[in-house]
């Protein structure tokens, strides 16, 4: 395609992302405004250095006397405006990597578990004890009236 082509192609892309008129110099100007953004992007001064670069190098091509892209350029600086197109597109471009990075995030909240029943009867849990009494007390009886019949039995034979 060529050098000056591929920046073409890449200034329109970045004017309409952005929205502005000022193309690729708006979205250098975007990265020199974006606190801390070497931080959350790996490429990201290398990236800037580079368009900052190839802006220079399209200004010398257009502007300058004796400037083309002969005497300019490299088939790789074409090749990394491809790849900067490409990355825009698929939004792995520095602005896009870190408005990722820094957007808040939903909180989310707990997943409600069901809560788990515990078995439930029929009877209390206390039934076999509350039984166990009752059989207890009516013995408890029975051998305290045997015992005042005894009394009372041996104390006629007496």
């Amino acid at each position: 395609m060529g050098f000056i082509d591929s920046y073409k192609h890449l200034e329109k892309l970045c004017g309409e992302v952005l929205n502005d008129d000022r193309r690729v110099s708006a979205y250098i100007d975007e990265m020199l405004r974006t606190p801390r953004g070497s931080y959350y992007v790996r490429t990201w001064d290398e990236d800037l250095k580079n368009l900052k670069h190839y802006r220079w190098v399209r200004n010398q091509i257009s502007h300058e006397p004796g400037c083309t892209e002969q005497n300019m350029c490299e088939p790789e600086d074409e090749l990394w405006l491809d790849e900067f197109y490409s990355r825009i597109m698929n939004q792995t471009d520095p602005l896009s990597l870190y408005h990722q990075a820094t957007r808040p995030r939903p909180v989310s909240k707990p997943v409600a578990r069901p809560i788990q029943s515990t078995p439930t009867y029929t009877q209390p849990s206390n039934y076999r004890k509350s039984a166990r009494n009752n059989v207890g007390c009516a013995t408890m009886v029975i051998v305290s009236l045997l015992v005042v019949a005894g009394i009372v039995l041996l104390t006629q034979f007496i």
